[in-house]
């Protein structure tokens, strides 16, 4: 099976030579016949001379021959190199190289990782892991009088984490990890959980798809959960700078490559399971297979606690798997552990239930989203917290007022309808969060849905179809087409949506609409609201960026859905 693009520029697919040379060298140098390896070393100091916030200020150098022993990998020392040498960092990335780094050269889809080695030891790599095809690449192109040991393994990328993580001395030991995993309400969870760890007095750091933070100073992500050397660096970062509690989101695809092998996480929590990246696993259940890492005894990555919504199948499925100890939570099921009952809703979109705690005792929590969903995200994020020590008061109180980038995140210009933006992505998100909408108003509904380029196809058809039975107007643009052709995607998602028969549609539907222009597809959806309605945009969520055709142009759902209200208001005045 091939990976992904997403996977395979993570493992050295794309050019590092013309993406982060090129980039990098046009501040500090103008002399465009500078050499490779000058530029990789006037991004190597540059980089000395801006410390990194996602890797500790300090490390003790660790002997390669340790590393070496430690992963079961052959030795390689190339001209003046002892097994003393000390390194002090990891990377997969030649352009993120510091002096004393180790870098790791992966085997991808298209390329190897070893081809960008010599760049790696321009800007100052000491060792590079890698596999014999790896070296048989790399030793006849090492400069002369260069230092450096060569860690040969069958297969790096299995012992990646574990190496990464004695480099910088086993951080997550040393911190309270706790791993969220599931389709649909890792980053919601994450955001909750963060929140009830803090109203008690932690210090915590949150990793995830929209941000991460280190006590409270945030950092982009690229990566729901990084790879492993970036990982492991930043739990040491987070060390340095105080945080005793993190919590992440963790990808099925970081499971089954390995990315938080190294990692030792005192709290795994499921959320749910439904169709997505059938691209890279294929089928549900070794999708779920991958998420199971997390929870099976004989996995390397195994919680020591587990909480596990069992709202559906594969929830309880789960809770079998990790078995006796396992807390189980449910808004459908008294049978659980953590139980929340009905929800009364307000009209700022929070809800009030009642939550029966596993010794049988019952609390009021205010859950600040809006969705059935949502107090389910709410029960796991209070679950969490109570297994990491929080009191059931403290956890509930330090909930109740989050706000969640990009999901159900209202956008309030005046006008006299609901717009919304959503993350919704996935056909079982997409169905979600259209339905507790729906329940919110007793106008109409509009969604705004395309679906992303070069992933899971299987699923474009089944949103297009969530889309058109929900919503009496459907308008098909283009997401993320990424390297894909847009009209092809769209008709895909145009033909699950024509699928759905008009009598199983709401009363008074639209045709579909297919506007390849999201910006122009959010206005005709606004144009078309009127008093009581509701507009969702779904898909983007936080996200400040469109990617077509391999190139990324700013674009944020909400700043233009915001602009199209405006718009819509001065017209109608």
């Amino acid at each position: 099976m091939s990976r992904p693009a997403a996977v395979d520029d993570a493992v050295g697919g794309r050019s590092m030579l013309t993406v982060g040379l090129a980039a990098a060298a046009e501040p500090f140098e103008t002399d465009h016949s500078q050499s490779m390896e000058e530029g990789a070393r006037t991004m190597a100091a540059a980089r000395r001379h801006t410390p990194d916030p996602t890797r500790p200020t300090t490390v003790e150098p660790h002997p390669v021959q340790v590393l070496a022993t430690s992963c079961h990998a052959r030795l390689d020392l190339i001209g003046a190199a002892t097994g003393e040498l000390g390194v002090t960092g990891v990377t997969l990335r030649a352009q993120d190289v510091i002096g004393g780094d180790l870098f790791a050269a992966l085997p991808g889809a298209r390329v190897h990782g070893a081809h960008f080695a010599a760049d790696a030891i321009a800007a100052g790599a000491v060792a590079v892991l890698t596999d014999p095809a790896g070296a048989a690449i790399i030793e006849p192109t090492v400069p002369a009088g260069s230092d450096l040991a060569l860690l040969v393994h069958p297969d790096p990328r299995s012992v990646l984490g574990a190496v990464s993580a004695r480099v910088y001395a086993n951080p997550s030991l040393r911190l309270r990890l706790i791993g969220i995993t599931g389709t649909s309400g890792k980053t919601t969870s994450a955001y909750l959980t963060e929140a009830a760890l803090m109203a008690a007095g932690h210090t915590v750091g949150l990793i995830g798809t929209v941000e991460t933070r280190i006590a409270g100073v945030r950092q982009n992500s690229s990566l729901t959960t990084p790879e492993a050397p970036a990982l492991q660096g930043l739990f040491a970062a987070m060390l340095e700078k105080g945080v005793d509690t993190v919590v992440m989101e963790v990808s099925s695809h970081a499971l089954a490559l390995g990315r938080v092998r190294g990692s030792h996480f005192a709290i795994g929590a499921f959320t749910n399971l439904s169709q997505d990246h059938l691209d890279f696993h294929p089928t549900m259940a070794d999708y779920f297979d991958a998420k199971s890492l997390l929870f099976r005894s004989t996995s390397s990555e195994h919680a020591n606690r587990s909480v596990v919504c069992v709202d559906d199948e594969w929830g309880q499925r789960m809770a079998e798997i990790v078995g006796p100890g396992v807390v189980t939570v449910s808004t459908r099921t008294g049978a659980a552990q953590w139980f929340a009952g009905p929800s009364d809703s307000r009209d700022d979109g929070s809800q009030v239930v009642s939550v029966r705690d596993p010794v049988g005792e019952t609390h009021t929590m205010v859950v600040p989203l809006p969705g059935r969903y949502n107090v389910a995200n709410a029960l796991i994020a209070v679950a969490v917290a109570h297994t990491a020590g929080v009191s059931i008061a403290d956890a509930v109180s330090g909930i109740g007022d989050v706000r969640v980038p990009g999901r159900v995140e209202l956008v309030d210009a005046g006008q006299d309808f609901l717009a919304v933006v959503d993350y919704a992505h996935k056909p079982a998100a997409l169905d979600a969060v259209i339905s507790t909408l729906r329940a919110q108003t007793s106008g109409r509904v509009a969604v705004v849905v395309g679906a992303g380029g070069n992933r899971d196809t299987g699923k474009r058809p089944v949103m297009g179809a969530a889309a058109a039975r929900g919503a009496e107007l459907v308008v098909i643009t283009d997401d993320n087409p990424r390297d894909e052709d847009p009209a092809a995607i769209r008709a895909a998602v145009v033909a699950g949506a024509t699928d759905i028969a008009d009598a199983d549609r709401p009363a008074g539907s639209e045709p579909i609409v297919e506007i390849g222009d999201r910006a122009a597809a959010i206005a005709h959806a606004v144009a078309w609201a009127r008093t009581g309605d509701v507009v969702l945009i779904a898909g983007k969520g936080h996200e400040t960026g469109q990617e077509i055709r391999g190139v990324k142009t700013p674009f944020d759902d909400r700043a233009v859905l915001a602009g199209a209200l405006a718009t819509h208001g001065n017209e109608a005045r």
